[in-house]
């Protein structure tokens, strides 16, 4: 199934879920045949609404493997895991949720369309009350002083009564998520879906021409017996940027720089470059489309003859053209003690980057050239002498990683301030840290800030250490 159909049927399933068709909404998801982890998330809340338990567990099961840093998730299986009275299993899920927040006080779900807050004192409490049904009052009690800690809002007063019932060993309810609150489409995405005529058809007001039933974009010219046999092309169409072409084969995006199209659309190419990817406009959006997915269209009046856009081929698109790797560089800093061999090296900057020492390339220069590679087989004690002032600086080149997720945790830090001007942006200012979750393309990052997450451009942030070797003998990193 692709994007373009996955997407069309959540928007229709969340239509069904606003009209409290619950019944056909679920029905819809269940059909989607690759669902992403907010999709599952979607359909374990629904069957959780209608207290099929079983099934909720395994949609949020699908939802965690495929997004395992979902806190909402990980608190909604806990709360399933609790009305089936698992409670150690509960209990283990709300404590992923609670370190899934990474020490905020909340996470704010609407950039990533769920409008919901996770708040951390919210989770704390559930833990407490399943630590109560384990008979361990004292450490649900732990729990809710923990949580009046993280307690940001007056009507989350229910923190202190739970608090008062755990003093008298009674049990208190739990915070539930509001199960027909769900994940909706990206609504920039869903726009692009149907086709948008934005300028009618036109209609033949005045003619010299008697019952003249000509339409299109051309403006009125005069029609008479031996006229010229290519009229002048339209000025309308010589104001437009870029060159007509024609889409000849769908084309669903893959990143976000990216620009879907159907068959039969008209894009305008702006510039093609020599990877065989133009830079297209289609309603006023500006993208990358493969150019071997289109044809270039002669657009002119004698062309036209009443004969219209012919159909696309009915055959399979050509191979979708590789995109050039996006390399991202930054520094970092190890503290190794000098005259180390090589293998003490590697593996100090391997642990560091959480990759195997196989697909690393230490380099005396930035050009990585055979005379400047560091191996097993270089004299080191000619790397030491370049040593200066206790540090060296050394280049280091990984290969490509395939999956596009994070190997570990990387803090960045603000340069700018940045105000989001769309519900997928990340608002910050100048100084705050912020996590990086993904590398969206080689412009755009995506992170989480003050407990919200959202999208924000890689100028704005970065990552600066210094990659230093120590006279000295200790081996921990610094930073």
């Amino acid at each position: 199934m692709s994007y373009v159909d996955t997407l069309r049927q959540w928007d229709e399933a969340i239509t069904y879920a606003d009209r409290e068709d619950l019944a056909e909404a679920l029905r819809i998801f269940l059909s989607i045949q690759e669902p992403n982890s907010k999709i599952c998330f979607d359909i374990g809340c629904l069957h959780l609404l209608n207290q099929d338990y079983d099934a909720a567990e395994k949609a949020f099961d699908c939802s965690i493997r495929k997004d395992e840093h979902l806190a909402i998730a990980f608190f909604q299986r806990g709360i399933t895991f609790y009305r089936k009275e698992r409670y150690e299993e509960s209990l283990a899920d709300f404590q992923r949720a609670f370190k899934a927040l990474r020490g905020n006080q909340l996470i704010d779900y609407k950039a990533l369309g769920l409008r919901y807050i996770l708040y951390a004192c919210e989770v704390l409490h559930n833990m407490a009350l399943v630590e109560a049904q384990l008979g361990n009052w004292e450490k649900a009690q732990v729990n809710l002083a923990k949580a009046l800690d993280y307690k940001t809002e007056a009507k989350l007063n229910v923190i202190d009564k739970a608090l008062q019932s755990t003093l008298k060993q009674k049990l208190f309810k739990p915070v539930q998520f509001p199960s027909k609150v769900l994940f909706k489409p990206n609504k920039n995405y869903v726009a692009e879906l149907e086709k948008k005529d934005y300028l009618g058809k036109a209609k033949v007001v005045a003619s010299v021409v008697p019952q003249d039933a000509f339409s299109g974009f051309a403006p009125l010219q005069p029609q008479v017996e031996d006229g010229p046999a290519r009229p002048k092309e339209p000025e309308v169409l010589r104001a437009l940027e870029g060159e007509p072409h024609t889409v000849l084969f769908e084309f669903v995006p893959e990143t976000s720089d990216e620009l879907a199209v159907v068959p039969g659309n008209i894009v305008f190419v702006l510039q093609k470059g020599a990877d065989n990817w133009a830079s297209v406009v289609f309603n006023e959006r500006r993208g990358l489309v493969p150019y071997n997915y289109l044809e270039r269209l002669e657009i002119s009046l004698a062309s036209q003859q009443n004969k219209g856009i012919t159909a696309p081929p009915s055959r399979d698109p050509p191979t979708r053209p590789e995109r050039k790797p996006v390399c991202y560089t930054f520094n970092f800093a190890v503290s190794v003690p000098r005259g180390s061999p090589y293998a003490t090296l590697i593996e100090k900057i391997s642990n560091k980057l959480s990759l195997p020492s196989t697909v690393i390339t230490l380099s005396l220069t930035s050009e990585a050239s055979e005379e400047g590679v560091i191996n097993a087989d270089t004299d080191m004690e000619t790397v030491w002498s370049q040593a200066s002032g206790g540090r060296i600086t050394l280049w280091c080149k990984t290969e490509e990683q395939t999956d596009g997720t994070m190997q570990k945790e990387t803090v960045l830090v603000a340069i700018h301030s940045y105000e989001s001007s769309n519900p997928e942006d990340l608002r910050f200012n100048q100084g705050d840290t912020i996590t990086l979750l993904s590398r969206v393309n080689q412009d755009w990052l995506e992170g989480q800030c003050n407990g919200n997450t959202g999208i924000f451009p890689a100028s704005f942030v970065e990552d600066v250490l210094y990659l230093t070797i120590n006279d000295q003998a200790p081996l921990s990193d610094q930073s």
